[in-house]
């Protein structure tokens, strides 16, 4: 299947350290992503479209996300950068009950945990669907894919 990310990298210079359990997140979000995947650039009136699999590379650059996009064999097709603004109340509300989660999973019982876990699940499909999004027109995602990206883009702004 070439509409595929094949590889990622995440830009991590300037960020602060991650908790275990956030590194977690990033390693299974980057495993799931690899796995199975849909991402595909848009038709362009003026050009012909690189097809995949595509490398990505995500870094926050003057406060904008930008995600690179290069070929398998790492020619670089371009760039694109996206205002964090949309994402910074999504990715507050991820991470406040990401942290009542992890503490849940300590010491609450079941039927506990499942409901943060499902409030979790509503705020992360949120965030999936923001990012769509935001990329419409330079980018197409289906959703597990926007939901693992935006696990990465919370990684990102952990910083």
């Amino acid at each position: 299947m070439t509409n595929r990310i094949c590889h990622i990298e995440i830009d991590e210079k300037g960020l602060v350290r991650p908790t275990p359990e956030i590194e977690q997140e990033r390693r299974v979000a980057i495993f799931d992503l690899l796995e199975e995947n849909s991402f595909a650039l848009p038709a362009r009136e003026d050009r012909a479209v690189p097809t995949g699999p595509y490398r990505l590379g995500l870094a926050i650059r003057e406060g904008r996300l930008v995600f690179e996009i290069a070929t398998e064999d790492t020619v670089k097709i371009g760039e694109f950068h996206l205002s964090l603004g949309p994402f910074r109340q999504v990715v507050k509300d991820y991470f406040q009950i990401c942290e009542s989660y992890f503490e849940a999973v300590k010491r609450l019982p079941p039927s506990q945990i499942e409901a943060i876990d499902m409030a979790r699940r509503g705020i992360h499909n949120e965030g999936a669907r923001v990012l769509q999004e935001r990329l419409e027109g330079k980018a197409e995602v289906d959703t597990d894919t926007a939901r693992r990206l935006f696990t990465l883009i919370c990684v990102l702004h952990w910083g």
